[in-house]
């Protein structure tokens, strides 16, 4: 009876063990950090960024320095000149706007730069974790980076070199 007992509880403890969900961590801003193609494309974009912020930056002085002027001789001016001025004002307002939609808004160059040489980069680094995943039996894979609940996690369990090694960057 104690062996059959024995052998039931064993067999069901094997059962539930099979059922165990297996998973792994890695760490998105390590794999990054050692991806020197990532590296490269972020400081093209501050590059980028920085020479069009300068020039966003250049003409909202100038609209700034055309509204001081406007302040200033606003007593000496004759109505169809105070008119003309304020709306040289407005549409200079309005071409920085469309300056900056430009280069930094939703759709803008900075974004489609961004996309053109990060997304491969996301997309090359899902792949290999995707298909570690599926070679490990792996039913999640979280990122320790973004989760900002995960209080601690094993070491044992975070998959980052062997990511990094799979996109042949290995440490």
């Amino acid at each position: 009876m104690k062996k059959t007992l024995l052998f039931i509880g064993l067999f069901i403890a094997l059962a539930m063990s099979s059922y165990a969900q297996k998973y792994a961590l890695v760490d998105m801003e390590y794999i990054l950090k050692n991806i020197p193609t990532y590296q490269t494309a972020n400081q093209q974009l501050e590059k980028t960024s920085e020479v069009w912020q300068a020039e966003v930056d250049k003409m909202q002085d100038d609209v700034k320095e055309m509204y001081k002027n406007f302040q200033a001789n606003v007593s000496t001016l004759n109505a169809a000149e105070k008119t003309k001025r304020e709306n040289d004002i407005v549409a200079k307002e309005n071409e920085l706007q469309q300056l900056r939609n430009k280069y930094f808004g939703t759709e803008g160059e900075m974004y489609k730069r961004s996309k053109a040489l990060i997304d491969p980069i996301h997309d090359a680094i899902y792949n290999a974790i995707k298909e570690i995943a599926i070679a490990s039996g792996y039913q999640s894979v979280i990122d320790r980076a973004s989760a900002t609940s995960m209080i601690f996690a094993s070491p044992d369990i975070d998959i980052s070199d062997e990511v990094l090694a799979k996109l042949g960057y290995s440490k």
